[in-house]
């Protein structure tokens, strides 16, 4: 087709006058610009209809896989502290039990006592009082005080002093008051002495007395 002669045909054309009906007689390059301009709307419209809604759902599966990222990191990390975390947990629990066991029920107090005597004498102290007071209940255990009194001279009664700490039951001393006695170079030693009995193991224990 002759260009010169189409592009004539375009410049004569009174576009007022088009009619779609008539689309057939139009010039050909009118007719391949009418279908590249539907051929282009149908893309857009295509585009604007499937793809677009794929688009916004692949933003938002590729922040919600950086959001699962950062939670698998997190989860992890926490899975690879967690056997260390349950070795120092089991660690805990056998020194729990471990000092559990140093703790004397409500039956052994009497016995503990004993020991308690038996080191004052071995040390060749005077006992004037052993005493045990009430018990006191707290949240987790119960604490059983008792008030000691021996004579003695100095080094007799820190000897005294580092066997009860060495008892294989827990008594905690204090309120140490050191006085001298009626001999000279003796002394007295008055303290609070406390041991303790887990709860779940305590047993009734009267308010107590004296062993001297």
């Amino acid at each position: 087709m002759n260009l010169s002669a189409e592009w004539r045909r375009l410049r004569e054309l009174d576009w007022r006058e088009l009619d779609i009906k008539e689309a057939g007689g139009w010039p050909w390059s009118l007719q391949f610009g009418c279908f590249l301009l539907a051929l282009g709307l149908a893309f857009a419209g295509m585009n604007w209809y499937l793809a677009a809604p794929k688009l916004e759902s692949l933003e938002e599966a590729r922040q919600q896989e950086q959001t699962l990222l950062r939670d698998y990191r997190s989860k992890a990390a926490g899975a690879a502290r967690l056997p260390p975390l349950i070795d120092q947990a089991e660690a805990l629990e056998s020194r729990l039990e471990g000092l559990l066991k140093l703790l004397p029920d409500g039956a052994e107090i009497p016995s503990l006592v004993d020991d308690i005597s038996k080191a004052a004498l071995d040390n060749q102290l005077a006992i004037d009082a052993i005493r045990l007071r009430a018990p006191i209940n707290q949240e987790h255990y119960t604490e059983r005080p008792f008030d000691i009194r021996v004579r003695g001279d100095y080094h007799r009664i820190a000897s005294f002093l580092a066997a009860v700490a060495a008892l294989p039951r827990i008594v905690t001393q204090h309120d140490f008051t050191l006085a001298p006695a009626g001999n000279a170079g003796e002394l007295q030693l008055s303290m609070l002495a406390r041991t303790y009995s887990d709860v779940e193991k305590a047993a009734p224990q009267g308010q107590g007395g004296s062993t001297r």
